[in-house]
C-alpha cells in the first residue's frame, strides 16, 4: 500500500485541532483559524462543553463544528490552543492535558498563543523549550522569551496574545505547509 505524504502529512493536507473554552480570545482563535483553512488545512473546532456555541471574551459567540467529547482519540498534526481568560477551563480539563501530552509523544504540531502556554506548561512540555506568551502569565513561566512575538521550537510554536495572532497564524501556515503558502496566504490578506 501506498501512501501519499505531502509535506510529511499523510493522505492530504494537514489537520489541525483548535479547543475553544468559555472566555477564549477571539481573535486569537478565529485568525489562526481563518488563515490555516485559507492555506488548505482541514480545521476542526470544538468546543470544551457539551455544546457548539462558545462565548469569547468580547461576547462573541462562534459556532464550533462539534464538541470535544466527540473527537475521541483522533489524531491531528496539530493541536492549537488559543488564550484569554477561558485558558483557565483548558487548563482544569484533564482531557485537554491528555491531548496535549500525546500530542507530544506523537511528535506532532503544537501551537499555543496568549496565556495557553501555561497549560503545556502544566504538562511539562515546556521544560528546556523556548516559547513565549502574554506577559499576564510570566510570572508562572520563568523562561519566557517576552520579547518575542512568535517562537518556534521544534514542533512547538507560541505567540504573546491578540495582536500576534495574525503572525502566529502565518507561522502555522510556514510550519504545516511551506514558507511560499505563508506568503501567499499573507499576500491574499495584505498582510
Amino acid at each position: 500500500m501506498c501512501i501519499l505524504r505531502l509535506n510529511g502529512f499523510a493522505e492530504g493536507m494537514p489537520t489541525v485541532l483548535v479547543v475553544l473554552a468559555e472566555g477564549f480570545e477571539e481573535i486569537e482563535a478565529t485568525a489562526p483559524i481563518d488563515l490555516l483553512r485559507r492555506g488548505g488545512a482541514e480545521v476542526t473546532v470544538a468546543s470544551l462543553a457539551e455544546g457548539i456555541h462558545v462565548t469569547g471574551r468580547m461576547g462573541i459567540t462562534l459556532h464550533a463544528d462539534t464538541p470535544l467529547s466527540t473527537v475521541g482519540n483522533k489524531e491531528f498534526d496539530c493541536v492549537l490552543l488559543p488564550g484569554g481568560p477561558g485558558t483557565k477551563h483548558l487548563r482544569a480539563d484533564p482531557r485537554v492535558r491528555s491531548i496535549v501530552t500525546q500530542q507530544q509523544a506523537r511528535g506532532q504540531w503544537l501551537a499555543a498563543i496568549c496565556a495557553a502556554p501555561t497549560v503545556l506548561n502544566d504538562a511539562g512540555l515546556l521544560a528546556g523549550r523556548r516559547y513565549t506568551a502574554h506577559f499576564s502569565v510570566a510570572s508562572e513561566l520563568p523562561n519566557i522569551l517576552s520579547n518575542e512575538r512568535v517562537v518556534c521550537d521544534g514542533r512547538l510554536v507560541t505567540s504573546r496574545g491578540a495582536g500576534t495572532a495574525i503572525e502566529f497564524g502565518l507561522a502555522l501556515v510556514e510550519k504545516l505547509f511551506s514558507a511560499e503558502k505563508s506568503r501567499e496566504v499573507a499576500a491574499s490578506i495584505c498582510a
